[in-house]
């Protein structure tokens, strides 16, 4: 039976490369947006549009469209970037990170962990932001705190989904060449997606709870 992936954040970047190449390799594709681009649009992927993955309500709605219908890999990847400093301080921009960037992927897991059979995995794309061992530098408050947030929250649930036989694996891109970091990254999104879903592949019971770079790097909390 062919396998079935479900993408958060589909529309653009490394969540389109993930549809991209595992509808090449032959995964059924459901791709969740809030507005598709022309890009995804043109691919052979089923698109789920008008999806705030933040708002409980639509994260409802998202969940009775795939009631019934098995998941066998959930990718978490919508995200929001910003940079907060004592200098330059933005508290409503710091709750709508931890809205999207922390909350949001446990609201999705959560309503759709009916479709989650044995075996399954969830992905959380995560950030090498959000170690507090590596952080050298200070600023990015909020996405630090949002992705530290996810971080812990994700460990919370590969204990949990462990006796289901579900793997959780937090996962961190590298720094990608997308319009969140007006694409002053070192890799493409392309070679993010290709690394990560090896890393998926990998990603197993024994592994469960940990957090990797997309290069297979171990990172530390």
């Amino acid at each position: 039976m062919t396998k079935h992936v479900v993408v958060t954040g589909a529309n653009k970047g490394i969540g389109l490369n993930f549809c991209k190449q595992y509808s090449a390799q032959g995964y059924r594709v459901t791709a969740v947006v809030r507005t598709p681009s022309e890009e995804l649009q043109a691919l052979d992927v089923k698109i789920i549009s008008d999806i705030d993955v933040s708002n409980a309500d639509d994260v409802a709605t998202l969940a009775n469209y795939l009631h019934g219908d098995k998941i066998d890999i959930l990718v978490n990847n919508a995200g929001i970037f910003h940079n907060e400093t004592l200098a330059d301080m933005d508290f409503a921009a710091i709750e709508k990170q931890i809205s999207v960037n922390s909350i949001a992927p446990i609201r999705i897991t959560h309503a759709l962990q009916q479709s989650l059979g044995i075996d399954a995995k969830v992905a959380m794309i995560t950030s090498r932001m959000g170690s507090i061992a590596d952080n050298g530098s200070g600023g990015y408050i909020g996405y630090r705190m949002s992705k530290a947030a996810l971080n812990a929250a994700s460990v919370s649930l590969a204990h949990e989904l462990k006796d289901k036989k579900i793997p959780v694996g937090l996962f961190h891109p590298g720094f990608v060449q997308t319009q969140m970091v007006n694409f002053a990254g070192d890799i493409s999104p392309e070679t993010a997606a290709e690394r990560l879903i090896k890393r998926i592949d990998e990603l197993n019971l024994s592994n469960t709870g940990g957090f990797w770079h997309s290069n297979g790097e171990t990172l530390p909390w």
